[in-house]
């Protein structure tokens, strides 16, 4: 820096003030003997020195449970712009539904210092992530909450969602109404309580409630599942997908039985899907504002890291709407 200085004709705090992008009240001549200097002398700030002098990294750490899932590269996107327009860098992790594999990735952002996660928590790491509260670690949670821990979490209206497509359904005029998502074993907040809203809306309009019409299970048991679901005297008319993974099996049911859609069966996803619109007939599905859920959270995680304080520790809830299409 004192070579660069050296060379621009300039003090090395003005060095410093270019490089960190404070040259507002700096001339655009300085600026340029500055750009000059440093790209003859192929100068490079010291990151991990500017890290050790100012106590931060300008590094955030996101872990997904499950990169697959289209919500999580929605919100991904939102944090990585949001923290792009404050020079905050981004490390993304996937934890695959994982404990171990959450566990492991704490573990590593911590060592790495970053200065706050943004977390779909797993749930099963209570003691992690009180551990993370303790030390006054800047955490936000997205899409899940856990109970006992009091930070900040960002969810979806998941209970109301759920009966918006029950409501859709039934005003469609069908009676037998299924679920399917991804397992509960868990207790996965936004699974948890699709299901429970599903069970709500259904006792709500008089309609059967049957445990032979849900199915909670693994990815790789969902054909099986299905195919219980729908060998039955009586299956469901109607099926609801409680996440865009859970949809994909779905349509690739209703393909393998030669099944047409909404004829034999009427489908609703719970994530907005890319192919939506193109695919044949298009389909309806319950959309996340997931880009907004995710901005939101990457501005309370920065104001955290900058205030030192926490920002707001509440259950912070997104609505869900419905996009109706062809395939109900």
């Amino acid at each position: 820096m004192a070579d660069v200085a050296k060379k621009a004709k300039v003090s090395k705090s003005t060095v410093s003030q270019y490089i960190n992008n404070r040259y507002e009240y700096m001339s655009a001549e300085t600026k340029t003997r500055i750009e000059e200097a440093i790209e003859e002398l192929g100068y490079h700030p010291n990151v991990i020195a500017r890290s050790l002098k100012q106590k931060k990294t300008s590094t955030i750490g996101v872990i997904v449970a499950n990169i697959l899932h289209a919500f999580s590269t929605q919100v991904i996107r939102a944090v990585e712009d949001v923290s792009n327009d404050s020079n905050v860098s981004v490390i993304i992790c996937n934890a695959d539904d994982n404990p171990e594999k959450e566990q492991k990735y704490i573990e590593m952002l911590r060592a790495k210092q970053v200065d706050g996660l943004i977390l779909f928590p797993i749930g099963s790491n209570f003691e992690l992530y009180q551990q993370l509260k303790e030390e006054n670690v800047p955490l936000v949670f997205v899409d899940r909450r856990v109970e006992g821990i009091e930070t900040a979490s960002i969810l979806l209206e998941n209970e109301n969602a759920s009966e918006i497509a029950v409501d859709h359904f039934f005003k469609r005029g069908y009676t037998r109404i299924g679920i399917l998502t991804t397992s509960i074993a868990e207790k996965i907040t936004p699974r948890v309580e699709r299901i429970e809203g599903y069970k709500k809306a259904l006792v709500k309009r008089g309609l059967p409630l049957r445990d032979d019409y849900i199915a909670s299970v693994d990815i790789s048991d969902m054909q099986d599942a299905l195919t219980n679901m729908f060998s039955q005297p009586e299956p469901p008319q109607a099926l609801l997908a409680g996440s865009d993974l859970a949809f994909l099996e779905v349509l690739h049911f209703v393909k393998r039985k030669g099944m047409q859609i909404p004829d034999d069966l009427a489908v609703i996803s719970m994530d907005e899907v890319s192919f939506s619109e193109i695919y044949q007939p298009r389909l309806t599905t319950i959309s996340q504002p997931a880009y907004q859920m995710g901005k939101h959270a990457t501005e309370i995680l920065l104001k955290q890291i900058k205030t030192g304080k926490e920002v707001n520790s509440d259950l912070i809830r997104y609505p869900a709407s419905l996009i109706i299409r062809e395939s109900t």
